[in-house]
């Protein structure tokens, strides 16, 4: 994944973008960047490595080694960025969110007829920002070269630009898959991924903009550049895990979105006769401690924290490059509290079961701690699909995906001929499919949020929604 957020104004905008920047931390964990625009020295950069301590450190020097009244920032859960390019169309510094599926296809092709080259990483990689740099530089303005980048691209691009000339261009991805918003403040305007980090900057939220849609942006007024199309496949995943809770997408908010997906939960559970004898709802922190909230509120079962995670030094679980040793230091960051832990029988919801590796560890921990009873609920549906057009549950095979593998320890390869029953808690195969998993993990029950309950809590038309890593539906 990633996130970005630019700037540009009638003052030095580089407090707003530092600040706008790091707002957007949760959203990656390798590298962070930033991009500036002045008039006497022309455009600036400055990247560094994120994985073992936070952008805001890293950058801390920021205001004595760069200035401009325009400038972006992105963090990055990939390339290195944003980077600087010259081309015929000017030097302009380019960040992307998203993902390139054919980028192979699309780097042979680009070095077949200009007989060019790229700038090699470790393992002979290409950086996507400059894949996506040279699809742009094959047309005669921005906004063409854009969209032919876009449509060349299996997979998905949001594209922020800084100009030498101190404009931004921004670009939301073809079917908008990916939000950004436009901030308008006193005396300029910025671009972000999360409308929190404009409003927290004194920017008022002035538009969301729609897929495929480019502007370009001065401090003087956005001016469109293309159009959006008619046909949007926003992320649901924004909505029930990586969205942070204070943002609202297409009208929705991220926080309210999760309290209404709690309450479904709970009103099927209580329909179903499911989770009798619970003495505490939670959730596993942190995303899904609102749809615990939500449950909570709507079944009357008091909502606990049986454990809290301690982030002063261990803030993400990801930061080791081994699985060994995530989840040591998953486990080094759950500190129990025993008096809601021993003797009780309790109720977590998660954003989402993937592939379930952590999760395994926090039960253990539970039952280690003196639980009675874990239930387990997922505020998504049950994982089938890995995403193809953003990375996110991307594996190198989909029989990473704990849903994959229980099937295939059921039926073998024809169980995959039923992935709609697999995927409803209502059919055999759906019930199997939960209580064999419920059995592996140790879980006293296991249910997921239906594809029907999650689009009703997130509230927008389900044709507007990408649902693809549940349903396999583009």
């Amino acid at each position: 994944m990633g996130g970005f957020f630019g700037a540009v104004c009638k003052r030095d905008v580089i407090s707003d973008v530092f600040f706008g920047t790091d707002y957007h931390s949760h959203l990656g964990t390798r590298r962070g960047g930033m991009a500036a625009y002045a008039p006497d020295i022309g455009l600036q950069r400055d990247i560094h490595n994120i994985q073992n301590s936070p952008f805001r450190t890293k950058f801390d020097k920021v205001f004595e080694e760069m200035h401009g009244t325009a400038a972006i920032g992105c963090i990055s859960d990939y390339d290195p960025q944003p980077m600087i390019i010259r081309s015929t169309l000017g030097t302009y510094a380019i960040c992307m969110i998203g993902v390139i599926k054919n980028a192979d296809k699309l780097i042979d092709q680009y070095l077949s007829f200009t007989h060019g080259h790229f700038c090699g990483m470790t393992g002979g990689a290409i950086n996507s920002t400059e894949l996506l740099a040279s699809l742009i530089n094959q047309k005669g303005d921005f906004a063409e070269g854009i969209k032919f980048a876009q449509d060349s691209i299996d997979g998905t691009a949001s594209v922020l630009i800084l100009r030498d000339d101190g404009s931004l261009i921004a670009a939301r991805d073809k079917f908008g898959r990916l939000p950004i918003i436009i901030g308008k403040g006193e005396d300029g305007y910025c671009v972000t991924f999360e409308s929190f980090a404009s409003q927290k900057l004194g920017y008022e939220i002035d538009r969301e903009l729609g897929p495929g849609e480019i502007v370009e942006i001065t401090p003087d007024g956005v001016t469109q550049l293309a159009k959006p199309g008619k046909e949007m496949r926003i992320c649901s995943f924004l909505w029930s895990y990586y969205g942070y809770s204070t943002s609202t997408y297409e009208g929705v908010n991220v926080e309210v979105m999760r309290y209404r997906n709690g309450e479904i939960m709970a009103e099927n559970d209580k329909a179903l006769g499911n989770a009798e004898g619970v003495e505490y709802v939670s959730g596993v922190p942190d995303s899904g401690t609102p749809h615990a909230i939500g449950y909570s509120n709507k079944s009357g079962i008091p909502f606990a924290r049986p454990f809290i995670k301690y982030t002063p030094t261990w803030s993400r679980s990801f930061m080791p490059t081994g699985q060994n040793e995530r989840n040591r230091v998953a486990k080094m960051k759950q500190i129990p509290i025993h008096d809601l832990i021993q003797g009780k029988d309790l109720l977590f919801v998660d954003d989402s079961i993937v592939r379930g590796t952590q999760l395994k560890g926090t039960v253990d921990f539970l039952y280690d701690n003196g639980a009675k009873a874990v239930h387990m609920r997922s505020a998504c549906p049950p994982i089938m699909y890995s995403c193809k057009y953003l990375n996110f549950s991307a594996s190198n095979s989909e029989m990473e995906l704990i849903t994959r593998r229980t099937i295939m320890e059921l039926e073998g390869e024809e169980g995959f001929e039923h992935i709609d029953e697999y995927s409803d808690g209502n059919t055999e195969r759906g019930k199997k499919l939960r209580e064999v998993i419920a059995k592996n993990f140790g879980f006293t029950s296991l249910e997921f949020q239906s594809l029907d309950g999650i689009i009703k809590a997130i509230g927008l038309p389900k044709c507007k929604l990408c649902t693809y890593c549940w349903d396999g539906k583009e």
